[in-house]
């Protein structure tokens, strides 16, 4: 597909493709129609060229060719200068580019590309042109509304894809919260806010457009704006929607690693609960087992008598042992309160 082509628009709606400007010119003027120039990418001295033919303003081709526009509406003497943006999402990354549209009497004129990363935001607009002939034989307004029809609906696939990204972002985090990146969250929440961002400016514009703000679209034309800034609405609505789930899930995954960090304290809790118990039961056997070993039994019994004392120490110990088993268990409940578990 070229950089640039230059179609005239018959009155039947049939597009005729010419290599300049003034070849499609010309056969307007000859047979009737309206002119359709497309650009890719185009360098500011080709759209210069056209300032003089067209009455494109100094402004507005300085703003086409800047890639950090919003949208927005403008109306100069000879066009209305509308920039618009395209939406494409691709391996979980979104791109917003501009689509800029001039809107004169007899011919409209249409740049893309900008910001789009090699994209073609328009691709394919030419056969749904030729589908839609009946009403882009009505004129350049009506070629206006099947163009801003063609990217509006695009934005319907890039906002889907952000969904689907955030249905798999949610089920990762409640498998595994733990190894769950919440950097993928804060991707979808800048995505979704350069969608909104666009969302607002471009309801803004066809609030101008319904109102009839500008003079080169008629009233006929309005009804078929309306059907645009409805979908908008909708897409609008459905991106405040997602940053608000996008929110709730970072708050659930701040919640959950919480939780996980709390059950990760009451274990520690436990296991040092259990070896001070073990401790505190073998503390004083442990003394005992030192004073017998130091043989200090048989010099308060005899040596005759090990043979009994030996047995009775080790009785000794284990009476201990079990005693301090029960009253600390007893303590330990009293402690814990009533209901607790083990």
């Amino acid at each position: 597909m070229p950089d640039s082509r230059c179609f005239h628009i018959s009155a039947t709606g049939a597009l005729t493709l010419h290599s300049s400007y003034e070849d499609a010119s010309a056969a307007a003027a000859a047979e009737g129609g309206y002119v359709w120039l497309d650009f890719f990418l185009p360098r500011r001295d080709e759209l210069s060229a056209l300032a003089g033919p067209l009455g494109l303003h100094a402004l507005s081709i300085e703003d086409c060719t800047d890639e950090n526009q919003v949208p927005k509406i403008e109306d100069f003497p000879h066009n209305t200068f509308i920039i618009f943006n395209a939406l494409s999402h691709r391996e979980r990354s979104l791109t917003v580019s501009e689509v800029d549209l001039f809107l004169g009497q007899g011919y409209l004129l249409t740049a893309s590309g900008y910001g789009a990363g090699g994209a073609k935001p328009l691709e394919g607009i030419e056969r749904v042109v030729e589908h839609n002939a009946e009403n882009a034989a009505q004129g350049p307004v009506f070629l206006l509304h099947i163009v801003l029809d063609f990217v509006v609906d695009r934005k319907f696939a890039s906002i889907e894809a952000l969904e689907d990204d955030l249905t798999s972002a949610e089920e990762q985090m409640l498998a595994s919260p733990s190894s769950f990146n919440p950097a993928e969250l804060l991707d979808l929440r800048r995505h979704l806010l350069a969608v909104r961002k666009s969302l607002f400016h471009e309801r803004e514009i066809l609030v101008k457009i319904c109102r009839r703000d500008s003079p080169f679209i008629p009233e006929k034309a309005v009804f078929h704006f309306r059907d645009i800034y409805d979908h908008l609405a909708k897409f609008f609505e459905l991106a405040e929607a997602y940053r608000e789930i996008v929110t709730s899930l970072m708050e659930l995954h701040m919640s959950m690693l919480n939780n996980l960090m709390a059950k990760a304290a009451n274990d520690t809790n436990n296991t040092v609960r259990r070896l001070t118990f073990i401790t505190t039961i073998f503390m004083p056997l442990t003394l005992l087992a030192g004073i017998g070993g130091m043989s200090e039994w048989t010099m308060m019994t005899g040596q005759q008598h090990w043979r009994l004392a030996y047995p009775a120490l080790f009785l000794g110990m284990a009476v201990l042992g079990v005693t301090s088993y029960f009253l600390l268990k007893k303590l330990e409940k009293k402690d814990r309160g009533p209901g607790a578990g083990q």
